[in-house]
């Protein structure tokens, strides 16, 4: 077996262009977004530009309009987007857009990809995956679904509430999870359904998500068979065809983001002095910038082999928790570690490092958190350790 870490000429040009990109048409966004959520009128001067730049949509197929990128190619190209947190709104590779265009083409008949899959591809409206509820609802543990969906002839009817959705506020459509006996099944409700209603916003430490993270109520909500995602009582199996992928392009993205907090912080380091020599020439400093060195290069190899087994047709379970668990842990490192190094002003929305360590904490979290990871891979070893 040959194990190699070239980089293909056609993808150093991609991550090329889009480090371009970034730095010439969104990072000079990024004041309008200091303080505040991410409003619909930004992310479409975004995406606009993003359409034009040549790197639109890194991880969709050509015929979705993207660049054909296979797991490891898109974790190069993620993480150069999230390099601004602007970035991967406006190259249409964004949670939860991203993993729900995954799943869409994954899953979606010819009818629901016309309908919902290539408006989201183009970018002409957003979305939301409803799966989280208020306790003592679905969570971390997707068996505990409480919302549920009854048939009713042509249709199915589902009732229940959800919470912290993220993108819920002016989304075009929700992909709904809902409890069918003891199964569960996906639904594709559009946003103008009567039955459903968003409501208020959390008021969560981040602010980097278009639509921000809501409460949502189904009332009778009324849906035809045909609006089924995939196969009726397969919903559980399909959140990871979803999930498995996603943790991984959150991963990449939340690299690139943590790799702009250290650059930050590195320039703070060579420029300020103090005690009569430069931050960056003190010992305790020195320590903090190497273990952020350590932490950034060993995350982008354990994110490479997991996106490789991905790209070999594995499923992934293994080496997605494994890298889940290690860059969000690695990465709240990095970014802790440059607030510090930068001082008083690392604290501050000025320098950005305030906006990246408050939006870079859920990531610990959501798509599973570390300890429900952790539990998976010690399950798995003890089955392998008992045969």
């Amino acid at each position: 077996m040959s194990i190699a870490f070239h980089v293909p000429e056609h993808l150093i040009e991609v991550q090329e262009r889009i480090r371009r990109f970034v730095a010439e048409e969104v990072i000079p966004l990024e004041p309008r977004a200091v303080g505040r959520s991410v409003d619909d009128e930004l992310t479409r001067e975004l995406q606009e530009r993003g359409r034009a730049s040549g790197a639109w949509a890194p991880q969709l197929s050509s015929e979705l309009g993207g660049l054909g990128l296979d797991h490891v190619g898109s974790a190069i190209a993620l993480e150069e987007a999230g390099y601004s947190l602007l970035g991967p709104l406006a190259l249409n590779c964004a949670a939860p857009d991203e993993g729900n265009l995954h799943l869409l083409d994954q899953v979606a008949t010819e009818e629901q990809r016309t309908r919902y899959l290539l408006p989201l591809a183009r970018g002409e409206h957003r979305s939301a995956f409803a799966m989280t509820e208020p306790p003592p609802g679905a969570g971390s543990d997707p068996g505990a679904l409480r919302t549920e969906a009854v048939q009713d002839g042509d249709s199915w009817v589902i009732n229940g509430e959800k919470w912290l959705i993220t993108g819920a506020d002016g989304a075009g459509f929700f992909i709904v999870m809902a409890r069918t006996g003891e199964h569960a099944t996906m639904f594709l409700v559009s946003a103008d359904n009567p039955g459903l209603t968003v409501g208020a916003h959390a008021h969560t430490i981040d602010a980097s998500m278009p639509g921000g993270h809501c409460h949502v109520t189904f009332d009778d909500c009324r849906v035809p068979a045909t609006e089924v995602l995939g196969a009726v009582d397969e919903g559980f199996r399909y959140a990871q065809v979803r999930l498995a992928p996603a943790r991984l392009t959150h991963c990449m993205r939340w690299l690139g983001a943590a790799r702009r907090a250290h650059d930050i912080a590195m320039r703070h380091a060579v420029s300020r002095e103090l005690f009569g020599s430069r931050l960056g020439d003190l010992g305790m400093a020195q320590q903090l910038i190497a273990d952020n060195e350590v932490d950034l290069h060993t995350s982008r190899l354990v994110l490479w082999h997991a996106c490789w087994a991905l790209d070999q047709g594995s499923r992934g379970g293994e080496e997605s928790s494994r890298a889940k668990v290690m860059i969000s842990e690695a990465v709240n490192r990095v970014v802790d570690r440059s607030v510090q190094l930068a001082g008083g002003m690392g604290t501050s929305e000025d320098q950005l490092l305030g906006r990246i360590y408050a939006d870079i904490r859920a990531f610990r979290i959501y798509d599973g958190a570390s300890e429900v990871h952790r539990m998976s891979l010690a399950k798995r070893a003890v089955r392998r350790a008992s045969t």
